[in-house]
């Protein structure tokens, strides 16, 4: 599988769309970029597109609406989240407006605890 690499200006994009909140962490995820609160993750890079998760009414409303498209790898597009249209590359306010509702959505999940670290194995 092939991880595609998001551009400057697509990294650039994603950053403008994600919203400004102390609760908000935007960081590299393979290659890509992920935003993040409370440790979940509600929306993605993966090269040019950007992922969201949504309520299932919102993903409705979006699916219903626009032409959608799988997020993440071909073979295996990530559960629960649903790619930006393609025609929105360059419509800013739309990008934003629909990550916001993202964001809204995964805020009221519990958060994520952090992993445990793994156990060092003794050197030979």
């Amino acid at each position: 599988m092939q991880m595609p690499k998001p551009s400057e200006a697509d990294k650039e994009r994603f950053r403008s769309a994600v919203p400004e909140s102390p609760d908000v962490v935007v960081k590299p995820m393979f290659g890509n970029l992920g935003a993040f609160v409370n440790g979940n993750m509600f929306a993605g890079l993966f090269g040019p597109t950007i992922g969201v998760k949504l309520s299932v009414a919102d993903q409705q409303e979006l699916e219903a609406n626009h032409q959608t498209q799988p997020f993440g790898p071909e073979e295996r597009p990530m559960g629960g989240y649903v790619g930006l249209p393609q025609s929105w590359q360059d419509d800013a306010e739309q990008t934003a407006e629909w990550v916001a509702k993202a964001l809204e959505n995964v805020a009221k999940l519990p958060p994520k605890a952090p992993k445990e670290p793994k156990a060092k194995l003794p050197k030979k």
